[in-house]
């Protein structure tokens, strides 16, 4: 026999409202933000955003780092603009991009694989390429001055072995930017073999036995699993590697110096430049603030970018 009695009535619940915090609650829990912030807002301000206004206000005037500023308005800037040079710096800049982010990108994935896999002594191998990481430029800088002499050099000596002429490198102007990129990329191998590696190991299993049920290759799922499933750790990589390819600066000033006639002089070398051996310091401001539009422009077309290539998950 079915209960045909009414159902109870259910009594709503009333919502649960946030407490509501007196003033000085709100300056407490303000101040307990604060007091953690702190510790990184400090540094922050002092070595990053306080440079960086100051550097626009001196862009704005004329000083030698010694006499008195003088205003001059946004003449550092047309100047930069009409001077043949600043183009140079930037096209210099340019072509070491586009000789190092490939090179240091293949070489890293290629590790990245290769070091993915079940080898005896891995550890060991991964701990040698990152070693030049955390190496310094003035010690990587000698070693491959060494290295590159055309006179005496091991990599020379080892083309003169095949029949081979070895070019002048660093101190041929059309060989000592390329000279710089092998440097550079040899160092920061290691940086991307560990991201690249990470993304790796982060990938399902899974994925790679349903593409072996399918009947993929070795190269088709490389193609099709890994580098989709790698883009995560491939954008990061490109974006780290490109704002440090357009502020490169340590390399260039300790294997050539802008040299040789001025075949590898980039933007910071020459903000350098004209800093302290011209003493045309709001010129070198101007020119670093032109810098730091290129490159929030071109994160900025990344960010937006990445929508269409890069896959999480």
């Amino acid at each position: 026999m079915l209960d045909r009695s009414p159902e109870p009535t259910r009594t709503p619940v009333a919502g649960i409202r946030r407490p509501v915090r007196s003033r000085r609650t709100r300056v407490t829990y303000a101040l307990t933000v604060l007091a953690f912030l702190l510790p990184s807002a400090i540094p922050l301000t002092l070595f990053v955003l306080g440079p960086m206004v100051a550097a626009a206000w001196i862009s704005l005037h004329e000083w030698n780092l010694i006499t008195p500023m003088q205003w001059v308005g946004f003449d550092n800037f047309a100047r930069l603009f009409s001077e043949g040079e600043t183009g140079e710096v930037f096209a210099h800049t340019l072509y070491y991009i586009v000789g190092y982010l490939p090179l240091v990108y293949v070489g890293g994935l290629i590790l990245a694989l290769a070091l993915n896999r079940a080898l005896k002594g891995r550890a060991f191998w991964r701990g040698i390429y990152f070693l030049p990481v955390v190496t310094s430029w003035i010690v990587v800088a000698i070693v491959w001055r060494w290295l590159l002499n055309p006179a005496n050099g091991v990599v020379n000596a080892v083309l003169a072995w095949f029949g081979i002429d070895g070019p002048g490198w660093w101190t041929d102007p059309a060989w000592a930017m390329p000279s710089i990129i092998l440097a550079s990329a040899w160092k920061d191998l290691g940086f991307v073999m560990v991201i690249l590696l990470a993304g790796l190991q982060a990938i399902n299993p899974d994925l790679y036995d349903a593409a072996k049920v399918d009947g993929a290759g070795p190269w088709r799922r490389l193609v099709s699993v890994t580098l989709p499933m790698l883009s995560p750790s491939t954008f990061f990589v490109v974006v780290i590697s490109l704002i440090n390819g357009f502020q490169v600066f340590d390399q260039v000033y300790a294997m050539t110096g802008g040299g040789p006639a001025g075949s590898t002089q980039v933007v910071v070398q020459q903000i350098y430049d004209l800093t302290f051996r011209y003493g045309q310091a709001g010129e070198a401001s101007a020119l670093s603030w032109m810098l730091f539009a290129v490159i929030l422009a071109v994160t900025l077309v990344q960010v937006i970018g990445q929508k269409r290539w890069v896959h999480y998950g």
